[in-house]
Order: structure tokens, then sequence, then C-alpha cells
């Protein structure tokens, strides 16, 4: 007898013994060949009564294959402890169940020794864990009908009289293996049936390839969940990933995915579009995928019955698996990943350099001044007396409140985005359930996309009329024109020799070319991620005059400009208004709308200056902002940057999870 089968055997015994048994059992000298002398099947088919009164045969054991089963060093009586006698319709001991090889088994693993060798204990702890996953299985569900028994008891697939499961590696495990869609078909047959014409069945059943898909590759051995559950459909398209790699990665860059990785299972699976038992190569004219059938399998989610809006032509070619790594099979997606890999390095390659240089410098120079806030540069005029205590406004009332509006909006399609933009971050999932899932949550992202795109379209308006207005005085180049010119230029260069130490700090007008940067930022960005955004928003739509490449490529457009935004303003942004030295911890100028005399000398000289000289600073003056203004304007600011903040850490988690 092996190892194994005598640990199986001893088991047993002890199971017997801890149950009170083994006395009355071995009395009966109800041995295995007095069992098998009936049970054989030589003596013909043994019936007894079923449910409804209708008979129901009993197993037949084949003594050879028992004897080669893992079962073999056991006597029958330990599994069927209700029996305890030899006669027929055999008198039942009271109490005892029909067996049961979920609790024999739980109750071994629960009283084996703590001295077992090691190799015992995986084993036992590995059939432990198969029985719990049994358990919560749909097979372990009641039988609909016949409550009494599950739909799938051990023995239906495993035969406990014959059981024995080959060693890994060796020709009997293919071998056993190879075999198992058709023991899942004794009960699915028309499963099996299908099964066996597809691409996964004609492997197996042709090709003897143990590496194709069958039912227990799919729908897993043990933990079998009913098919239409959602956790089931999450579960099978997890699996279809353990074979098929690279698509499943893929798949999962996709709005599709990136639902179903944050495990809601309402978007197309694999099996959505490509079948479930009845897969074909796309090659194949019957294939849900074949080029030919491919818009009518969109359209089995994408109809109006489902209250979507149905699939147009471009639909067909979309590239479920397209990547920005092959230009051969998909250049499109290749030339816009990367267009926006150069963009986002050109973009924080530079800033970030600008921002670790300007916070030496500034640093430096602040600790040589000690506690003054702010130091007036040489050679501007001194503020007037009757100008002392006056503020200077610098963002009126409207622009206070677009800025605000912008702000809220940007960072509400930050939270609603970013949960799809890294769905395998662990912060994912609970964020989509606090969103009430992907549904609410793509509401949400809408109307705040709407909100974004109307206080931008707002400014646009308002800036071409305010401009056609004076177009006659208006100076494009000027000091109070936002567009950038030679002189930013020459600010730049002069900044640089400043971190460096080769010139003094640079003065600025009204604009600084970093607040041009910021104000010009949102024109592409706003641009590249609006009408990408509206792409994807109306899919049907887009599909109808558009090629289906057009949604990968926007789905790049969309998510990598989105990082760019939310990273620049929530360091570069930050730290160029409330982060660096002469700031710090913040800047309540766009919240009050106005900043003291000494400040705009500071950061504005030429400005004071230039309103100075021409007397319409005094325009511009107004009373310093009330306690409760200051103090409302502070709470807002730092709950802002907080929550910028905080956006930003989830965006840094998410980023380096993906990797």
């Amino acid at each position: 007898m092996s190892s194994s089968k005598l640990a199986i055997w001893l088991m047993g015994a002890a199971f017997c013994l801890a149950s009170g048994l083994s006395g009355s059992v071995f009395a009966s000298g109800l041995s295995n060949a007095t069992c098998l002398s009936c049970h054989d099947g030589k003596n013909g088919k043994i019936e007894v009564a079923g449910a409804d009164d209708a008979k129901r045969a009993l197993y037949t054991v084949e003594p050879g294959a028992f004897s080669k089963s893992v079962h073999s060093g056991m006597d029958c009586v330990n599994c069927h402890l209700e029996i305890n006698d030899s006669t027929a319709n055999h008198k039942k001991t009271v109490g005892e169940k029909r067996p049961d090889c979920v609790t024999c088994h739980q109750k071994l693993q629960n009283d084996a020794p703590k001295e077992k060798v090691a190799s015992e204990r995986r084993w036992m702890r590995r059939v432990g864990a198969n029985i719990e996953s049994y358990k919560t299985s749909f097979h372990a569900r009641p039988n609909p009908n016949d409550p009494t028994k599950a739909n799938a008891s051990c023995n239906d697939c495993h035969n406990v009289h014959a059981f024995n499961v080959p060693k890994p590696g060796t020709a009997a495990r293919t071998e056993w293996h190879l075999k198992i869609a058709d023991l899942c078909g004794k009960c699915h047959e028309d499963q099996l049936e299908t099964w066996s014409t597809s691409v996964h069945g004609q492997q197996v059943k042709e090709k003897h390839n143990p590496k194709a898909a069958n039912c227990a590759d799919c729908h897993t051995s043990h933990n079998i969940a009913k098919p239409s559950s959602a956790a089931a459909k999450l579960k099978i398209t997890a699996n279809c990933g353990t074979c098929h790699e690279k698509n499943y990665e893929s798949y999962k860059a996709t709005y599709h995915g990136q639902v179903n990785t944050l495990g809601y299972a309402n978007t197309a699976k694999c099996f959505d579009c490509h079948g479930s038992h009845d897969i074909l190569p796309v090659s194949n004219p019957d294939s849900k995928m074949n080029i030919a059938n491919r818009l009518d399998t969109c359209k089995e989610c994408h109809n109006a019955k489902k209250g979507i809006p149905p699939a147009t032509a471009g639909f067909a070619s979309f590239s479920p698996h397209g990547t920005a790594d092959d230009f051969t099979n998909y250049p499109q997606i290749w030339i816009a990943g990367k267009i926006m890999l150069q963009l986002l390095v050109g973009t924080f390659g530079f800033f970030w350099l600008h921002t670790l240089l300007w916070f030496y410098r500034e640093y430096k120079e602040r600790k040589q001044r000690q506690s003054q806030p702010h130091v007036k540069m040489e050679g501007l005029s001194p503020v007037p007396a009757k100008f002392q205590g006056k503020h200077f406004e610098r963002f009126t009332r409207t622009w206070r409140i677009a800025h605000l509006t912008f702000a809220l909006s940007l960072m509400t399609l930050t939270l609603t985005g970013i949960p799809l933009f890294y769905p395998q971050s662990p912060w994912a999932q609970p964020l989509m359930t606090l969103l009430q899932g992907p549904h609410v949550a793509g509401l949400i992202h809408r109307t705040a996309a709407v909100v974004f795109a109307g206080v931008f379209l707002w400014h646009l308006v308002y800036m071409i009329v305010r401009i056609g207005r004076n177009w006659k005085t208006f100076e494009v180049f000027g000091p109070n024109s936002m567009v950038p010119g030679l002189h930013d230029l020459k600010d730049i260069i002069a900044m640089f020799k400043w971190f460096f130490g080769k010139a003094p700090r640079p003065v600025f007008d009204r604009w600084t070319y970093w607040e041009k940067f910021d104000y010009w930022a949102p024109f592409w960005g706003v641009t590249i991620i609006g009408v990408s955004g509206i792409l994807m928003w109306f899919p049907h739509v887009a599909a109808s005059f558009l090629p289906g490449w057009v949604f990968n490529v926007a789905a790049i457009f969309h998510s990598e400009e989105a990082f760019l935004a939310v990273v620049f303003l929530f360091t570069v942004h930050f730290f160029n208004n409330h982060f660096r030295p002469d700031k710090f911890p913040l800047d309540t100028v766009m919240f009050t709308g106005t900043f003291t005399l000494d400040e705009l000398q500071h950061e504005h000289p030429l400005q004071y200056q230039r309103l100075l000289e021409s007397g319409e600073l005094e325009k511009h003056l107004v009373d310093a902002p009330t306690p409760a203004m200051v103090k409302g304007s502070t709470v807002l600011g730092f709950t802002l940057i907080v929550v910028g903040l905080t956006l930003l850490t989830l965006v840094g988690i998410g980023f380096f999870t993906s990797l």
C-alpha cells in the first residue's frame, strides 16, 4: 500500500474511532468483500426507493477500479456509517446520514495531528480548500427537482469508488485532463456538443492539446458559480486571460475591460464578443468576430432594446485589442501613443526642472531676507501715502467665480475618471462603490464635463467680444495681452540665469510667462479632452462616418491629456501659486481677488510702475478684504489644495501600481 493510501486509511480509521463506531462496524463483519458481493454489479442493478416513489439505482462499485483509487485503503463502512448489517434493505443506524464527502474531509482536516508529515498536511489543506470552494458553488446548492440532493455532489464528478487524480506532469495526468469536458458533459450535454465543435474543443478532441481550454479552465473546478451571475462572468473573463495574456491586457485597457476590472459585469466581456462554448477563429465565416459578423455582434449589446444607441458601421473596425506598441497592426494607435508620450515628457521635463530650480533659488534668497514677506524691487517708486492700506484688485468677482467653477469641475472630472484610468489600483473599487458604480459615475463625469466646457466656452466668447470692441486699441503683444511674445522667451532665459545665480531676478508686467502657459494650456487641453470625450460619449454618431480606430486614438488622447492636466495642475501650478517660498503655504489672491501693493511691487513691478506713472493705479485700488473674507478664502483655498493633493496621491498610487 502506498504511503498516501495508508494515510487515508489511517485517517478513515481515526474518523471512525472519533465517531465511536468502529466497534459496531467490525462486529458486524462488514468487510469490503462482503459489500462487493452485492454491489459489484454482477448480480444486476440494485434499486431503492427514491423521490416521488420513483426507483433510484445505486452506484455500482467496480472492484478493479476501486483497488486503484485513492480510497482503496479504506473500508466501505468508513464512509457508509449508516449501514450496520449485511442484509438486503440494510437497517440504518439512527442519526447517521448517507455518506458526505464534505463533512468527512473537513473532519479529517480539522482532526489531523500536527505531527503529520508536511506532504500530508499540504494534501489536507488542498482538499480542505477545494471543499470550502465547493460549499459556496452552484453545484452545492439544492437540486430544484430533489432538494435533498445537491445539483452535483463530489461523487458525480469524481466517482469516489474509482477516484484517482494522477500526479502533475505525468502522461496519465494529461490524459485525465483531456477527459474533463466529457465528465462535465454527462450533465451538460448541449454545452459539450457545442464546445466540441469550437476552436477549444477541436484542439482537445482532435489534436489532444492539454493546453486548450476545457470546462474547468473557464468555470474552475470546485468554485463553479451560476454562469449568469456577475461573479461568474468576471471570473470566466479573468480565466480567459490565463491563456490569452496579451489579449487580456489589451482588453483591460478599453472601457469594457476597465469596468470589468472594477468588478462590474455590465460591459462586454470576452465571451460576449467571441462566444462562450462556440468560440471559433476570427477567420472562420461563422465566428462572431469575423469581419462580416462583427457589427451584428456589437449590436447584441449596443441596441435600442437595452437603452443604448445602436452600433453603427465604424464599430466593426474598432480594435478592442489594439496596443500602442505595435505599429504594424495598429499604426494610428502607435502614432497617438508616441505623440502623447513626447508631450508628457517634454512638458514635465521642462516644468519640473523649472520648479526645482525656482524652489532652490527662492528658498536661498528668502533665508537671506529672513522674515520679510516681500522685498521691493530696486528703482520702483514708493507707494504714495494716500494709497497706503489699499489693495490692488487683480481678479474681479466674475473671474474668481469662473476659476472656482473651473477648478471644482476639473476635480470632479478627476475623481470620477481616475477609477477607470487605474482600475487595478487598491483604491479604485472602493472609490467606484462610493460613486455608486460606473453608470452614476459616468453621469457625474459628463455633467462636470459640460460645466467645465461651459466655463471655457463662456470665457472664449467673452474674450472675442471684448477684443472685438477694443480691436483698434488692442495690442497683441502688449502688457495686458496673454499672447506669448519674444519678451517671454527673454524672461525665461533671464529666469534661468537667476536660478543659477548669474543674473538678478527678472521683473514682470501684468502677466508672467508661466501664467500665460497656465492660460493657454486649457485651450489645447480642453480641445483634446473635449473632442475625444464627445467621440466616446456619442460613439454611434461618430462611428457612422468615422473608422473604429478613431475610438482607440480618442481613448489615448483623452486619458493621457487628462493625466497631463491633473499632474501639472497639482504639482507645477500649485507650486507656482502656493508652494514656492514666497507664497507658501497659500496665496489667496484668486479667492479674495486682491493683494497688497507690496505684493504687486514684488510680483509685477513693471505693471505697478506703468500704472503709477500713467495715473491708472488708483482705478484698480480697493479696500482690503474683510477678516471674514480672508478667513473664508483661506479655508476654501486650503480645502481645494487638500483635495487636489489627495487626487494627486491617488493618481500617483495608480500610476506606480500599473507599471
